[in-house]
């Protein structure tokens, strides 16, 4: 396994994931302000179970006293960005381009050249903005996913931040 500390920023850094993360890793997906009003049904009661996390490439980003900012999941085959949260207190400290580019480094160093991102629709500048390029739309999935999502890729080599 690799070392658990894999890039720092400002007293933020990003280690694997481990099962007894995945009741905070839930309780960042279910209060995540951008998945209240009608977004709400889509996280009501999701739960990041310990399997999930040692089933799948989980990272997430800490602070100094170990509290949990963020995280990302990334299935490898085929390549797709699977979960991406940032705290709503920790937004806007530059957590989530961290976060893409361990994600991008991941990606790379398994081979990856390329990751599909299915993206919140209010996100979608995000990913823009760290390199993320536009290439289709994802249709709605009742009852699950009530409304269209854009689809993205992220190349690794060179298109993350």
């Amino acid at each position: 396994m690799r070392p658990s500390v894999t890039d720092r920023r400002g007293g933020v850094h990003v280690r694997r994931a481990v099962a007894r993360d995945a009741k905070r890793l839930t309780r960042l997906v279910t209060t995540s302000r951008a998945y209240e009003g009608p977004y709400a049904p889509m996280v009501a009661g999701y739960k990041v179970g310990p399997d999930y996390i040692e089933a799948h490439v989980v990272h997430v980003a800490v602070d100094e006293d170990g509290r949990v900012l963020g995280f990302y999941a990334l299935v490898l085959s085929p390549p797709e960005l699977d979960l991406m949260f940032v705290a709503d207190d920790a937004q806007g400290r530059g957590i989530g381009r961290l976060l893409v580019g361990h994600l991008c480094d991941e990606a790379r160093r398994a081979g990856i050249a390329a990751v599909r991102v299915v993206a919140h629709p209010p996100a979608e500048g995000f990913y823009r903005s760290v390199g993320a390029e536009r290439t289709g739309t994802v249709a709605a999935r009742p009852p699950a996913v009530m409304w269209d999502r854009p689809e993205l890729t992220l190349m690794t080599d060179g298109g993350g931040p």
